[in-house]
Formats: C-alpha cells, sequence, structure tokens
C-alpha cells in the first residue's frame, strides 16, 4: 500500500508514508516539506540579501509576516475554485467552514500563495520604504527554493499528478493506496481517478497500480532549471524587478504546459477553463510585455 514505483526507470520505493507519530500527534510530511522550503527559501534570501547589500534581517521580519498571509492566500484560492467540494446539501454551517480551513489533506494552491505574498511585500516595502522591485528580485529565488520542496510534499501525499501514462517517468501508486480498486471506480467522475487509468491497471508481483504523469516531479525538476537561470543571471541584471519577471515568465510558461497534463485542476468557475493554465498564460504575456518594454526603455536611455 505504501509503496511509489516507477516501473519503466525500474525505481522501486517500497514503503513511503505521507506521515508520522510522535506521541498521539500526527506529523504529516506534507506540511514538514511546506516548512522546510519555507526555511531554505530564507536561506537563499538571506544570502542574496548579503551580497546585494541589503539589511539581511529585513527580511527575516518579511519571512515572518508573510507566512500567514500566504497559507490562507494558497488557501482561499483553492476554496474559491473548488466551492463544490466543501458546499454540500445537508451541511451545517458549522461543518462547511471547519472543512474550508482543515489544511492538513491539503488543499493549498500555490498561485493564491504567490498572490498573497506578493501583496504582503508591497505593503512590507512601503512601511520599510525600500523598493518593492529589489525586494522582488531578492525574494523569488527563495521563492523557487519553497515551490520545489512543497511539490515533494505532493509526492508523499500521492497527489498533484496527471492523466495516466506508459512513458518513461510513470509512476505508480497501488490500488490499495486509495481504498481499492471498487472505490476507485466510483470516483471516476470526480475529474481525478480517469476511466483511463482504471482501464490500464498495471499487475505488478499480483498488485494492482495505477500508471500517471508525475507532474510534480515534472514541475520540481523545471523549477530547479528556472532557479539555476536566475542564479548564474542575477549578477548580470539590468534594473530591478528583471529576475522577478523572469521568474514569473519561466514558472508561468513551465504551469502552462504540466498544468494540462494534471487531472486535478481547478476549474474557472465550473467552465472549460483550467483556472492555474490561464492564470500562467496571462503571467507569462505579462512578464514578456513587461521584459521587452523596459529593455527599450534602456536602449532609448542609452
Amino acid at each position: 500500500m505504501y509503496e511509489i514505483r516507477f516501473p519503466n526507470l525500474g525505481i522501486e520505493l517500497e514503503n513511503v508514508a505521507n506521515g508520522f507519530f510522535i506521541g498521539n500527534f500526527e506529523m504529516r510530511l506534507y506540511g514538514i516539506m511546506v516548512a522546510l522550503g519555507y526555511f531554505m527559501g530564507y536561506l537563499m534570501i538571506a544570502k542574496e540579501a548579503k551580497r546585494t547589500k541589503q539589511d539581511v534581517e529585513m527580511y527575516l521580519d518579511f519571512m515572518l509576516w508573510m507566512i500567514i498571509p500566504t497559507i490562507l492566500g494558497a488557501r482561499i484560492y483553492y476554496v474559491l475554485f473548488s466551492l463544490d467540494e466543501y458546499i454540500r446539501e445537508g451541511q451545517s454551517v458549522g461543518q462547511t467552514i471547519l472543512s474550508m480551513i482543515n489544511v492538513r489533506n491539503g488543499g493549498l494552491a500555490i498561485y493564491g500563495g504567490i498572490i498573497a505574498g506578493i501583496i504582503t511585500l508591497f505593503v512590507f516595502a512601503k512601511k520599510k520604504k525600500v523598493s518593492p522591485a529589489l525586494m522582488l528580485d531578492t525574494a523569488c529565488m527563495g521563492l523557487l527554493i519553497g515551490q520545489i520542496m512543497g511539490r515533494w510534499g505532493n509526492f508523499f501525499n500521492r497527489e498533484a499528478f496527471g492523466g495516466y501514462t506508459d512513458s518513461l517517468f510513470a509512476m505508480a501508486i497501488p490500488v490499495d493506496w486509495f481504498g481499492g480498486k471498487n472505490y476507485l471506480v466510483s470516483t471516476v467522475n470526480s475529474g481525478i481517478i480517469t476511466q483511463e487509468m482504471i482501464d490500464n491497471v498495471l499487475l505488478i508481483e499480483g498488485k494492482e497500480f495505477i500508471q500517471v504523469h508525475p507532474t510534480f516531479l515534472y514541475e520540481s525538476i523545471w523549477n530547479v532549471c528556472v532557479l539555476l537561470i536566475i542564479f548564474l543571471y542575477r549578477r548580470h541584471k539590468k534594473f530591478d524587478g528583471e529576475l522577478c519577471a523572469m521568474y514569473i515568465w519561466g514558472y508561468g510558461l513551465g504551469r502552462v504546459w504540466i498544468e494540462g497534463l494534471r487531472t486535478d485542476s481547478l476549474m474557472l468557475f465550473g467552465l472549460n477553463f483550467r483556472t492555474s493554465q490561464l492564470l500562467a498564460a496571462i503571467c507569462v504575456l505579462g512578464a514578456s510585455v513587461y521584459l521587452i518594454y523596459k529593455r527599450m526603455q534602456l536602449n532609448k536611455d542609452s
């Protein structure tokens, strides 16, 4: 049940739990990965702030400022585009509210967290009387590290995967993890488990597995590449805000592609549009226009 395999790569992970207990308290690995992402992201931000002769302590204050808003933003975004999951006939208002605020089983959308984080940054920058563009450049690499770590939280939760595939990177998850094949069949219309997955159940050593695109892995690797490009370019940037625009462009471009593979996408108020894919495309377009405009402005001034 706790196995995760990558059959076409010959990788077998026999005991991948999604949490552990300390006494009677359960620690979820998803939450631990998010916390590690915050910590490692701050270390990157502090290093960059020191290199650019900024106040490192100010960024520690900012990280503390943004913890609650980003979690709230990520949750609100997810709930807003998943209202059918929480508003159910016969359920009391109290039960509905409790289900909306319960994040222990996942349900955080990174775009909501990013939006809330950027709003918090502008408020913080105004209060501290510093350049928000410079802060965005400094923070974007730390944000990427947080996103990379957070995707591995999805790995432990067996979520944020794509449709059926038998490609080189296909990930096999035991059917028992989801409660058995009969339960899977009953959830086909939920949009996460597809009929194609069930029709192509893989039998390994007498156990049934579904094979899916590990889109969390694709996005994690993509973000590592974006991070490396920004890290190598950062000493050559031409204006404040350029690194952040590169991040928005690069991350958005990857998300347009990867989101199209996923089966659990949030839809735009019931329409046949993937919310995050549409937003990613807008981000790519906006960042492109901004970068071209700033470059033209620099050429004109020179």
